[in-house]
């Protein structure tokens, strides 16, 4: 009885999840000024043709290289921890 009970539970959890997954619009913003702002003007204003690398790079620079920070911090840390593992054995 445990067993379909379980299967149950699962499949009731799958079609909430192909349900709300159904139901979303995705690929239209409710809000789109600031992307057409970057589309309009990345390439007058920052002289480049890829308009994913401007904004990336030159209008959130700031936000990409704390990204950048937290992802070498974890890394290293991890880093750290295996060595310290290594030299307990």
């Amino acid at each position: 009885m445990k067993k379909y009970l379980a299967v149950i539970v699962i499949l009731i959890i799958t079609s909430f999840m192909f349900i709300i997954g159904i139901d979303f619009v995705f690929g239209a913003p409710a809000n789109s000024d600031m992307d057409d702002y970057f589309i309009e003007h990345g390439q007058e204003q920052i002289a480049t043709n890829n308009i994913v690398t401007t904004v990336v790079f030159d209008y959130r620079g700031f936000d990409t290289l704390g990204e950048s920070t937290v992802l070498f911090t974890a890394v290293i840390g991890v880093a750290m921890m295996f060595r310290k593992l290594g030299e307990g054995d």
